[in-house]
């Protein structure tokens, strides 16, 4: 295992603009973290090199795009052995709904966040694609009111 990479003040202050603004031109980015566009722009690359920075996404505002209803699934499998665990994480990432999908500890082994448009939409994904998956032995839903913070932004 790769020890963890050494990040300085800098570093930091990069990585909290970028997650404000990911379209910073190097320049604007230097200016706003105190460097000069040279050092700004090696020290990206290094982070990017590192894997630290990803990539870059445009956020989309689901209501605007009427998804407005999130719904968190909790699934508990029938079988614990490798081969059941790989085919349903396997067939997870083919559920466009499916926005992210951690494996738990507890009494539910994967919980789910689903983004739908109305509670019809979710009763069809429900019945068409999420009973369907590998190894399914329980299924159990939830629906969020209300979304009371959101973020994207790593406490760094």
């Amino acid at each position: 295992m790769k020890p963890p990479i050494e990040l300085d003040e800098f570093d930091y202050k990069i990585l909290r603009a970028l997650q404000r603004n990911a379209n910073w031109s190097m320049a604007e980015l230097g200016q706003e973290v105190g460097l000069s566009h040279t050092p700004c722009w090696r020290r990206y690359r290094r982070m990017e090199a590192e894997g630290i920075i990803q990539g870059k996404v445009v956020l989309l505002d689901p209501h605007k795009l009427d998804l407005r209803v999130i719904v968190y699934i909790y699934i508990t499998i029938k079988s614990h052995d490798e081969d059941s665990l790989t085919a349903f994480e396997s067939a997870v990432q083919n559920v466009e709904e499916v926005v992210e999908c951690y494996s738990t500890s507890g009494d539910k082994d994967y919980v789910l966040r689903v983004l739908v448009n109305d509670v019809a939409q979710y009763e069809l994904l429900l019945k068409r694609t999420i009973a369907h998956l590998p190894n399914i032995a329980s299924i159990t839903s939830t629906f969020a009111l209300k979304q009371v913070k959101y973020t994207t932004q790593l406490p760094i």
